[in-house]
């Protein structure tokens, strides 16, 4: 079980946070953040596999302290005992590792310049980890802050006295460039470490001013940095750059990049941070952004720790995608594309997964940020043409991770939903094209066995890994391309993707009761064991993706022989042995220690799969038992801490299953304009939309004993529906719960109080 602890920080003093705009103090929700959630983590074990972000919402460039190696994708790990630098960082996951990233370190007394040697002891109670702050005092008494803009960041290093005191600027390896001016105080250079994704041209540029002037200078190269030169330029595979100040001074470097050109960073350095003098201007700034996007949300009663973990995983839903996007002399918005290698005039966003995020980082986004969300859409239809593809696993450009079509989904969410900034016609087109072919890189381009999963009603197990989990996420796929032409008005496009939104059944087992591999002659997988990972799935086993038809539970549940069979197999996931076999994968993967850990069974919240797993009781005549399964996911599966994640955050997702149920709410199928009703976490939530309405949910007597809807009222009009829809919440809307300790066994158990699906009996 993973415990729940109460953090230093929370124990500080509260400030309010004073608004510009309005006379009066405002709470300061980023007393409740803790950007050290998740960091506890290593390769064989994920807590969340995060690092101390400090960045603005979205923002195109992130910083964190670094414990881990340079390309090592653990950045930061909570046991770890010295940092080696302050690194620009764009990476999503330590499986994706980083890109474009370069690392500024103070150095004091004798100058060493090679991620080791440079490396200083810190102590986690001489730090603060922040959104808009970060902070460590080290053990030989030098100091480190940072505050972060958009594509940039202000550090300040103070230096104990009588010490010798330096800056190392190392650009990393895989190609870089420093060039230092002495008389303008600042370095400019390029880093080339990227990926596969990406031209082999491609570059971050970045400047760096500081206030004070340079004592002496030099450049360094190789991995060790044992080749030094007096000089103000280098250029090779791996270069750096070092700086000497008065000792025991105080020096501020002013930092940011480009991915376009080093003018361009010039540019972006005169937008965002040439004006500024002092770390408390740039750290206020941020601070009044995180808190009118952390103040979208106000919560009201609930724990200190409650608080803490709504708040801090409310942080890393607002981290990804990425804004890719930079301002010109102009101020007009352009970016370098990963997709065609040039540049373009408008909004670009990137690094994100939707294999994990369309499931509840994405609902969530068209409910909070609109406007962003709007932009994002037409950003990937921008990326389509660009590139001929649809965008899946974005890092910046296509990576090719994970399966199925999952731009379908947010594409198709956000239209039905009435974010139209796109062209349905060309989405569709795009849909089509990528529905009928295998991509180049990766099973998440294109669609692999794209003409059998059409001919044969299923991807067959013989010559296609993951073959059930692609199937289940194709149809799935193909009824959000279906919803999209339907609302558009396209029937050739729906006619075409209505033929493949049942396959799912194809891969359903009678005999054995769950989703199992499919030979193209028809015969079944041999050797069938639901405790086998890999093989026909991906990341987990039958018993998690037995449940991913988002689209038709009715028709899995009617595949089941009813409601009955399908209630009794959801209360087995938490009831069976928690035990696992390690299948295709050949050994134990840290996403099965993880399952193991947590003790519930074959419910392996970890990952993806299984998240909307809770939530389908409400399908079948049970909605309690999804009310107690939430509410005990999020009380013993998350808090605030180092070990705040039950296995890998993923780009926000994680952290939105838990900021969205804790409204009471999950989009089961993305695609529809449906939001599950689950088990409200705090007495109050407020929710302020862009559109200047309000969402007021309420639930009296709530607490953790607490967590069965007795009744509900919809402004006002009591209600027994399973679902709230997206024009209810839009139009502002306040919602009343009276919560019990007690099941109510009569509300929310007819046909009409059952969400959306396919195969759903309407009267």
């Amino acid at each position: 079980m993973i415990h729940k602890k109460i953090h230093l920080f929370l124990l500080l003093t509260f400030i309010p946070f004073l608004s510009s705009n309005a006379g009066k103090a405002k709470t300061d929700w980023l007393q409740y953040v803790n950007t050290l959630q998740g960091t506890n983590s290593k390769f064989e074990l994920s807590r969340g596999n995060t690092y101390p972000t400090v960045a603005m919402p979205w923002g195109m460039n992130f910083w964190t302290p670094q414990t881990g190696m340079n390309r090592n994708g653990w950045i930061y790990q909570y046991e770890a005992t010295r940092i080696r630098g302050f690194r620009q960082t764009h990476q999503c996951s330590p499986w994706t590792n980083d890109y474009a990233a370069f690392s500024l370190m103070p150095v004091s007394g004798k100058l060493v310049v090679n991620q080791h040697d440079r490396a200083l002891s810190f102590n986690h109670k001489n730090e603060t980890a922040k959104p808009h702050y970060y902070s460590v005092q080290f053990d030989k008494g030098l100091k480190a802050e940072m505050s972060p803009t958009e594509r940039g960041v202000f550090m300040r290093f103070t230096f104990p006295e009588n010490e010798d005191s330096y800056v190392i600027v190392d650009a990393n390896n895989d190609g870089s460039m420093v060039r230092i001016f002495p008389k303008e105080r600042k370095i400019v250079g390029y880093c080339e470490n990227a990926n596969h994704s990406v031209s082999k041209d491609f570059a971050n540029y970045f400047v760096i001013v500081f206030d004070q002037p340079f004592e002496s200078f030099g450049t360094w190269k190789n991995n060790s940095g044992d080749i030094f030169a007096a000089t103000d330029f280098a250029e090779d595979n791996y270069v750096g750059a070092y700086t000497a100040f008065k000792k025991g001074t105080v020096v501020n470097a002013k930092v940011i990049s480009s991915f376009i050109s080093i003018e361009q960073a010039e540019q972006n350095f005169e937008h965002e941070l040439a004006k500024y003098n002092s770390l408390e201007e740039i750290r206020d700034l941020a601070a009044a952004e995180w808190n009118k996007q952390l103040g979208k949300i106000e919560v009201e009663g609930g724990t200190q720790e409650e608080r803490a973990t709504f708040y801090s995983c409310f942080f890393r839903s607002m981290l990804f995608p990425r804004k890719f996007y930079e301002y010109n002399a102009q101020n007009k918005a352009q970016y370098y594309s990963p997709y065609d290698y040039k540049v373009h005039e408008g909004y670009m966003f990137t690094d994100e997964g939707f294999w994990d995020t369309f499931r509840a980082q994405f609902p969530l986004n068209v409910i909070l940020h609109p406007e962003m969300h709007g932009r994002y859409m037409q950003s990937l239809i921008d990326a389509y043409d660009q590139s001929g593809w649809l965008p899946s696993w974005s890092f910046p450009g296509h990576s090719g991770g994970m399966i199925g079509n999952h731009a379908f989904s947010v594409l198709a969410d956000a239209y039905v939903k009435g974010i139209q900034t796109f062209d349905a016609g060309s989405a569709l087109a795009a849909m089509k094209h990528d529905a009928m072919q295998k991509g180049p890189r990766g099973p998440s381009i294109g669609r692999d066995a794209a003409v059998k999963f059409r001919e044969l009603g299923y991807v067959p197990f013989n010559g296609h890994g993951e073959a059930t989990a692609k199937t289940l996420e194709y149809s799935y796929n193909d009824f959000c391309a279906m919803q999209l032409a339907r609302k558009a008005g396209q029937k050739e496009y729906e006619d075409f993707f209505a033929k493949t939104i049942y396959n799912y059944k194809n891969v359903y087992d009678p005999d054995t009761r769950f989703m199992r591999g499919r030979l193209s002659d028809g015969s079944w997988q041999p050797n069938f064991d639901p405790l086998a990972w890999g093989g026909a799935f991906i990341e987990g086993c039958a018993w998690h993706y037995h449940w991913s038809v988002f689209h038709d539970i009715q028709g899995l549940i009617n595949l089941m022989k009813g409601n009955k069979n399908f209630v009794a197999k959801l209360d087995s996931v938490f009831t069976v042995t928690n035990d696992f076999h390690v299948g295709t994968y050949g050994r134990e993967i840290h996403e099965m220690t993880e399952m193991k850990m947590i003790n519930m069974g074959q419910y392996a919240h970890g990952n993806q799969p299984i998240q909307h797993m809770t939530y389908l009781y409400t399908y079948a005549g049970e909605p309690w038992k999804t009310q107690k399964r939430v509410r005990e996911v999020m009380d013993k599966l998350y808090n605030s801490g180092p070990d705040g994640f039950c296995g890998d955050e993923d780009q926000g997702q994680t952290s939105s299953w838990y900021v969205i149920s804790a409204m009471g709410l999950y989009s089961v199928c993305p695609g529809t304009d449906e939001y599950v009703i689950g088990s409200p976490l705090f007495p109050k939530m407020t929710v302020h939309l862009e559109n200047g309405k309000q969402i007021v949910i309420e639930a009296k007597n709530n607490q953790l004993s607490h967590p069965y809807i007795k009744n509900a009222k919809l402004n006002g009009k009591t209600f027994t529906k399973n679902f709230l829809t997206y024009s209810e919440l839009m139009k502002g809307a306040h919602i009343q719960y009276l919560m019990s300790d007690k099941p109510n066994f009569k509300r929310g158990i007819k046909d009409t109080d059952k969400p959306f699906s396919l195969s759903k009996k309407t009267k």
